[in-house]
């Protein structure tokens, strides 16, 4: 029996097919098997074989060489950096074959997804092989990058293009969060839908929806920016690290910035894509506007492609010292030493907080400066343009402003962009140097409209056809922006914010820098549990930065250290393990929900949450032996209990159980200073509690915090009795002692290594006290305590911490 779309879930499609086993077809396939699919991964049979191939006896007709292309995909998966998958174990879940054998299987599969070449008449010989073995009612997409849609489909049946779109994933598919999902005019709108849920919910996607018109949104307005910033570039005479200097972070973007960017791109593919919108369009103007530019053709023309090639609007070279980064000299197509760059604007750009107060310094600080007309410039151009865009690539701004955060990392979208300078001013500035602005921005502005977006009903609004229209928002999304924007704060210090989510639910959000933990943090982890206590059901710790917490602020630690106050580094110490405590024995439920970097200090904050709900981008871990350190706000005391927890669950509760292994492997966790490369990693370090668990959609980790907060409390929540925690004692230290012992002569750490692990198995195992004993909490945050007092007065631990913060990398010493 046939399944139509509009009868299928998200939830339904349990397998997949993809066609190309290439960067990008590999990439999808491994972000398929991430979300539980069972994956066809087809490629073409090879035309020859290999010397290796030749050498084993094998021919064309042999499976293994038939298969070659996609079983060395699969192969390279595991060892993929940036990893690919999850788990490097769930290559299991990705079935090899190639399209001339195996090409029926894809009569089986829920979903096709082509990721071949780019090139029209090949994809259209391979959805003209698909149709031939598809079932009806099965869902076909490509993983175009803006080849006409329309176009690919034609002389297909009817069935197949209503089951047709473009899912265009961007690269790496793991961690890109942009899905720009491209319907043709005879896409059946239930196959819209059922694409969006399935790469939002099941993929954890951002989705947009994009129009059939070349390289749909973000790579069109993303190359529009390239483009203007060379021609800026230029024509103010700037450096290729002035202009970097200028359009990265400074203006709310990456640090790849404008030309580290093109180079990782390849200057060739953006050629490419100019080549595709130029083409395909019958404005003049538009044509005009994505010309080639004469400098890149050179560059192409002499094999400096970028990063692939070696060479490209910067270069590494080798040098006695070391590699360095060389810069091309846009007069003379020459390189040369890659130099910083400084001035009054920048500065006042970077000293600034937020995307929104940066752009805004950069452009005001000295409005005459060259740098700051540059930025004006390059800005105002790409406003218009996105303007100019709309309806014409997407149907919303919202839209627009998404595609370029997700698909590009900028910190603000075109149009949020345009509100942070000042719409009104902005706009009267671009009338009087001459510019045009789109129509509808003008009668915008007319009736009375100061901005693009404004708060609503604790969501936003955007402009949509001279009114504002809510934005969309999933059902199992919390913004936090928009409940702050609404007056929903309920207490706040400068490190952070306790926030009214609903359902008499609070949330305590960390933004003080890098949501590093001091003072004011746990200051407000103190006022907001006595909140909580009195007014609320329960308590989520989460937030919506960059990550979840990078750790303790360990300048002040070192400042204090270096001074040799140790009464201030106790005193900073106690305070941390009482703020965890009250976190722990708060009569109402807490629920943690990390994401991205969640490190240090700030897995001690997540431990003695009631559960834990962790992104699949979470990298979880207790690394402060890296900064010479143990830790030292509860952690070791919480990996104390784990063990003893998971002693007792392995004997299946039988007294004195057997805690040496568990201990061991925890012991290797935090001595190693070791941290998940996922959430699901969490597990195998032995960080994850039987209560915890992973989602694999990200912006829903909020609103799941909060639904396992209601649950508990309906369950009729009471807090964890303060218990007595099983050690391994003097014999267990002994067994962790001797383990550090063959690690240094084997050469594998240096002495201090071996001092901070000693110091580590000290408390990890409960001191020098009868094996098997039971000990309060208190008993080892004392340890914890005193281990990491008499390390911060080690010279080399001091010098770890400095190394930590100038460089934002590990010394070993």
């Amino acid at each position: 029996m046939t399944v139509k779309a509009s009868q299928k879930s998200a939830s339904s499609i349990r397998s997949a097919a993809v066609i190309g086993s290439g960067v990008m077809g590999a990439g999808i396939a491994a972000h398929l098997a991430n979300a539980g699919m069972r994956v066809l991964l087809l490629d073409v049979v090879p035309q020859s074989v290999t010397a290796e191939e030749e050498r084993q006896g094998l021919t064309l007709a042999d499976a293994k060489v038939r298969s070659r292309l996609a079983s060395a995909a699969v192969a390279r998966m595991s060892k993929a950096q940036p990893a690919q998958l999850y788990d490097p174990a769930w290559t299991a879940r990705i079935t090899p074959g190639n399209l001339t054998d195996h090409l029926t299987a894809l009569g089986d599969v829920d979903w096709i997804v082509e990721a071949v070449i780019e090139r029209l008449d090949i994809k259209r010989e391979v959805f003209a092989a698909i149709d031939t073995v598809r079932q009806p009612g099965t869902i076909v997409s490509t993983n175009t990058s803006g080849l006409s849609a329309a176009s690919m489909v034609e002389g297909r049946s009817e069935e197949f293009r209503r089951n047709f779109a473009v899912t265009h994933f961007f690269n790496p598919p793991r961690y890109m969060k942009l899905v720009e999902i491209v319907p043709t005019a005879d896409t059946g709108p239930e196959v819209v839908q059922l694409l969006s849920e399935l790469c939002e919910k099941r993929l954890g996607k951002g989705v947009v929806i994009a129009k059939d018109t070349p390289n749909f949104i973000a790579n069109r307005i993303g190359t529009f920016g390239m483009l203007v910033t060379l021609e800026d570039t230029l024509r103010f005479g700037l450096t290729v690290e002035e202009a970097d200097a200028l359009t990265g972070p400074a203006m709310g973007r990456p640090k790849t910035a404008t030309f580290r960017m093109l180079d990782l791109v390849g200057l060739d593919t953006l050629l490419h894509v100019v080549d595709n919108v130029r083409e395909r369009s019958s404005d003049p103007s538009e044509q005009a506007i994505f010309a080639r530019p004469a400098l890149l053709e050179q560059l192409v023309a002499a094999g400096r492609l970028g990063e692939k090639s070696g060479a490209g609007l910067y270069r590494k070279v080798k040098g006695r010292g070391g590699s360095e980064i060389e810069s091309l000299k846009l007069d003379t197509l020459e390189y040369g030493p890659k130099r910083s760059v400084s001035s009054p604007v920048i500065d006042a750009a970077k000293a600034a907080k937020g995307a929104a107060a940066k752009v805004k310094a950069l452009l005001r600080t000295d409005p005459r400066d060259r740098y700051a007309k540059f930025a004006w410039s390059t800005i105002k151009k790409t406003l218009l343009y996105s303007a100019a865009q709309v309806g014409i690539i997407a149907d919303s701004i919202s839209d627009i402003d998404r595609a370029m955060r997700w698909g590009f990392n900028w910190e603000l979208g075109p149009f949020e962009l345009w509100d942070a300078i000042g719409l009104a001013e902005s706009v009267q500035q671009m009338q009087k140097e001459g510019d045009e602005i789109p129509s509808w921005v003008t009668a915008w502005i007319a009736d009375g409209h100061q901005s693009f977006y404004r708060a609503a009903d604790n969501k936003r609004a955007y402009a949509a056809g001279g009114v504002y229209k809510l934005e969309e928002q999933e059902a199992d999304m919390i913004s936090l922006a928009a409940l702050k924007a609404s007056g929903r704060t309920v207490l706040a210090t400068s490190g952070a914010s306790l926030i009214d989510i609903g359902d008499e639910v609070a949330l305590l959000e960390f933004h003080s820098p890098n949501n590093a933990i001091g003072g004011d943090i746990l200051t407000a982890i103190r006022q907001a549990t006595k909140e909580v206590a009195k007014n609320w059901r329960g308590l989520v710790l989460a937030n919506e930065g960059r990550n979840f917490c990078v750790g303790a602020n360990l300048m002040l630690l070192l400042m204090e250290a270096q001074n040799g106050e140790w009464d201030e580094v106790e005193d900073i110490i106690r305070f941390f393990q009482g703020s965890m405590l009250d976190l722990k024995r708060l009569d109402r439920p807490v629920v943690a929900a990390p994401h991205r970097m969640t490190l240090g200090g700030g897995v001690e904050a997540c431990l003695p949450a009631d559960q834990i709900i962790f992104s699949p981008e979470t990298y979880f871990g207790l690394v402060e032996t890296g900064v010479g350190l143990i830790p030292a706000g509860g952690g070791c005391k919480e990996a104390a209990g784990m063990a003893a927890e998971r002693a007792l669950a392995a004997s299946n509760g039988k007294p004195g159980a057997d805690l040496q292994p568990h201990l061991n492997a925890l012991f290797e966790t935090i001595a190693l200073a070791k941290a998940s490369s996922s959430g699901y990693e969490v597990s195998r370090l032995g960080l994850m509690r039987p209560q915890d668990r992973v989602i694999m959609r990200q912006d829903a980790r909020i609103a799941e915090a909060k639904r396992a907060v209601l649950e508990l409390d309906r369950a009729g929540y009471t807090p964890p009795a303060e218990g007595r925690i099983r050690v391994a004692g003097r014999e267990g230290k002994a067994v962790l002692k001797v383990a550090v012992q063959a690690m240094q002569l084997g050469g594998h750490i240096s002495e201090h290594d071996a001092l901070i692990a000693g110091k580590l198995a000290h408390v990890l195992a409960g001191g020098d006290i009868q094996p098997g004993t039971e000990v309060s909490e208190q008993y080892l945050l004392d340890l914890e305590c005193e281990a990491f007092l008499s390390l911060c007065g080690e010279r080399k631990t001091q010098e770890r911490m400095s190394h930590m913060l100038s460089t934002g990398k590990p010394l070993r010493n």
